[in-house]
């Protein structure tokens, strides 16, 4: 089976309790909720299945007629990525099953950011695999809202941090409101593929102290010793909602589309 056909599933974790956003997966953008914004670019994408994790039977209803699966799962996960392997095991996805865990708070993902990066699962012999699009402008880089990576020679997953990563040293020595020409910066988008053994693996790896420090849970799998391959997407990915602000701007983007 070549990689351009490898079939995958698309899993959507949907937490209704958001900190910063309460009641996040129903907050509507152009009169839709987020959730089904999400479900519709799943749709598109070509997966052979969309199931939305679901931990509150009001964004189940919101999803009724979707032509996705709601799996309901328990409200105490620490992450997504936990959330799904209760999910994965409820569906008994074989172990070579590759799973996309499109989080819930992107709603403008595009359908071949969704195929790229279970192709690049299938791709490499690395467990997991993710997105990134390079950073163009410093305040990018030092918002802590926007996740910054860096990779080795190979794509490999070195570290991912919420503080600008990497530290042009002489160049921020003289001037932190530009970005050095030269130098890799990432900004990581939170879209993630997994063989299903992976994903219940995962799930039984304690939470580690850099995970909980920054509050990423791709690091629980580096500082297990896992590798993450990493590939550009091969079309932007608009910022996910984190925020009310972010909700707005969405608002205005999506207007902006016509």
């Amino acid at each position: 089976m070549s990689n351009a056909t490898t079939p995958f599933i698309v899993a959507i974790p949907a937490r209704y309790g958001s900190t910063r956003l309460p009641a996040k997966p129903l907050r509507e953008i152009g009169g839709v909720p987020m959730v089904v914004r999400v479900a519709q670019r799943a749709l598109q994408a070509g997966a052979t299945q969309v199931v939305v994790a679901v931990d509150d039977r009001r964004i189940a209803d919101a999803l009724e007629g979707q032509g996705v699966e709601i799996c309901m799962t328990r409200s105490d996960h620490a992450s997504g990525s936990d959330r799904l392997a209760e999910c994965a095991a409820h569906y008994g996805w074989s172990n070579d099953t590759i799973v996309v865990n499109l989080q819930g708070d992107e709603p403008f993902a595009p359908a071949a950011g969704i195929r790229a990066v279970a192709q690049a699962l299938a791709g490499d012999d690395a467990p997991m695999a993710t997105l990134a699009t390079p950073i163009i402008d410093a305040e990018e880089l030092f918002d802590p809202n926007v996740v910054k990576l860096v990779r080795a020679a190979n794509g490999r997953a070195l570290y991912f941090s919420r503080a600008p990563l990497p530290w042009a040293r002489d160049a921020f020595a003289a001037d932190r409101h530009a970005l050095p020409s030269g130098t890799p910066f990432l900004r990581h988008i939170g879209i993630y593929a997994y063989r299903r053994a992976f994903l219940a693996r995962y799930a039984t790896l304690a939470r580690t102290p850099l995970e909980q420090a920054e509050s990423l849970e791709q690091l629980r799998v580096l500082e297990h010793g896992h590798a993450i391959a990493v590939r550009l997407t091969p079309e932007p990915f608009p910022p996910g909602i984190d925020t009310l602000e972010d909700l707005q701007r969405a608002e205005r983007w999506l207007q902006a589309q016509g």
